[in-house]
C-alpha cells in the first residue's frame, strides 16, 4: 500500500485548514492557532507552535509539512538598492523574486510558475519551457523570505515574475485568499497587481471572484499580425476578444485596466504604432506602461531609444491615453525577470 503523502499545510486556506482538521479528529478552532502561527508568526516547525498540546504537535508533524525556501543567491544594486532574490525550492528548481524601494513603501515581484510555457519571444523565463507551478506555500514563502531577510514589511505585491499566474488559476487563486485573510498577514489585495500575457477566458474567471486586485496586461503590439509574431497566445486570444475581456473585468470589479507595452527597436515602436494602440484602447478606463525593454541576449530584440519611448509616449497621451514611463530598477543586477535563473543553471 503507498505510503500517503503529507500534507502541505501552509497552502491551505483558513476554511480547508478547518475542514482538514476535522477529518483528523481535531476540532475546527485550532485552524485559526495554526493559521496564526504558519502565516503571521513565521513558524517554520510545529514545535514552536507553543499555544498547541504536545499530542496534537506530534500529530501535524506526522500528518503534514511547513513548506520553506532558501535564498541561493541574493544581488543588491548599489544605483537604488534593489534587491534580487535567487530561491531554491524544496525539490531543486529555482526562481526569482525582486524587492523594490520607492517613496511610497516596498514592493516585491514575485514568481507564480517554474520556468513558462507561453512563449513570448522577448522573455527570459520562456526560455527554457514551463517546468511546473508553483504551490501557494511556495508563493507565500518568497513573500515571507523577502520580508525576514530585509527587516521590513512589504506593502504591495506584484505577480510579474517568472511565469503566467493565470496559468496557474488555482493556486494563484488560493495564494490571494491566504495573502489577504485576516488571521494571516492581511495585506489588502488591493495592494497586489497581477500581471498576464492576455489568457481572455481566465481573465473573465478573474473579474467574477471580484477580489479587488489589480489586473495588468502585458499588451507589446497594437495589431494582431504583430503581436502574434512574439506572442504566441495572441493565436488564440486575439485582441478583440483580450480587449473584451478587459472591459468585462472593468465592468465587474471597477478597476482601472494596466496595460504593459514593452517598446522594441524598430518593431512596436513607431508613431503609426502609437497611433493604432490609442485606437484600440479608446474608451476603456486603463493605464499604459511603456517599459524599456531589459534586452535578453537570445531574442536578438533590441530596446528602442529614450527619444523614440518620449516620442511614443506623446503620441498616446494626445489620443487621450494615460501614460507613464516604468522607473527602471536593478539594471545592474539582471533584474529582468528570469535572467538570474538561467545564468544560475548556467543556459
Amino acid at each position: 500500500m503507498a505510503k500517503m503523502a503529507k500534507m502541505d499545510i501552509k497552502s491551505l486556506t483558513l476554511p480547508g485548514l478547518a475542514d482538514w482538521l476535522a477529518e483528523l479528529g481535531e476540532p475546527k478552532y485550532r485552524a485559526s492557532q495554526i493559521f496564526t502561527w504558519l502565516h503571521r508568526r513565521g513558524a517554520g516547525e510545529f514545535a514552536e507552535m507553543s499555544d498547541l498540546s504536545l499530542p496534537l504537535r506530534e500529530k501535524l508533524s506526522q500528518k503534514a509539512y511547513i513548506n520553506s525556501i532558501m535564498i541561493q543567491k541574493k544581488l543588491v544594486s548599489e544605483v537604488d538598492g534593489t534587491v534580487k532574490y535567487l530561491y531554491e525550492l524544496s525539490d531543486g528548481n529555482f526562481i526569482e523574486a525582486v524587492l523594490m524601494h520607492h517613496h511610497h513603501g516596498s514592493s516585491l515581484c514575485i514568481s507564480t510558475q517554474v520556468g513558462c510555457r507561453m512563449g513570448c519571444g522577448f522573455c527570459a523565463s520562456t526560455l527554457g519551457g514551463l517546468v511546473r507551478g508553483l504551490t501557494p506555500a511556495e508563493m507565500l514563502d518568497q513573500l515571507y523570505t523577502a520580508q525576514r531577510d530585509s527587516a521590513q514589511r512589504v506593502d504591495s505585491l506584484v505577480l510579474m515574475g517568472i511565469g503566467e499566474p493565470l496559468d496557474n488559476f488555482d493556486n494563484v487563486l488560493r495564494f490571494l485568499r491566504i495573502l489577504s485573510s485576516p488571521e494571516g498577514i492581511n495585506l489588502s489585495l488591493r495592494h497586489v497587481s497581477l500581471s498576464t500575457c492576455g489568457l481572455a477566458d481566465r481573465i473573465r474567471e478573474l473579474a467574477r471572484c471580484k477580489l479587488g486586485l489589480t489586473l495588468s496586461v502585458s499588451l507589446h503590439a497594437p495589431t494582431d499580425a504583430l503581436r502574434s509574431r512574439t506572442m504566441p497566445v495572441n493565436k488564440k486570444w486575439p485582441l478583440a476578444e483580450l480587449i473584451d475581456a478587459c472591459r468585462e473585468y472593468f465592468a465587474l470589479t471597477g478597476r482601472r485596466i494596466s496595460f504593459e507595452y514593452a517598446l522594441i527597436d524598430g518593431v512596436n515602436d513607431s508613431p503609426e504604432h502609437a497611433a493604432r494602440l490609442a485606437a484600440l484602447l479608446a474608451g476603456l478606463p486603463c493605464h499604459v506602461n511603456l517599459i524599456p525593454m531589459n534586452e535578453v541576449r537570445e531574442t536578438g530584440y533590441r530596446r528602442s531609444t529614450g527619444e523614440r519611448i518620449q516620442s511614443f509616449r506623446r503620441r498616446l497621451e494626445k489620443g487621450g491615453v494615460t501614460v507613464t514611463v516604468r522607473r527602471e530598477l536593478g539594471g545592474d543586477i539582471s533584474a529582468a525577470c528570469g535572467q538570474l535563473r538561467r545564468e544560475s543553471a548556467g543556459t
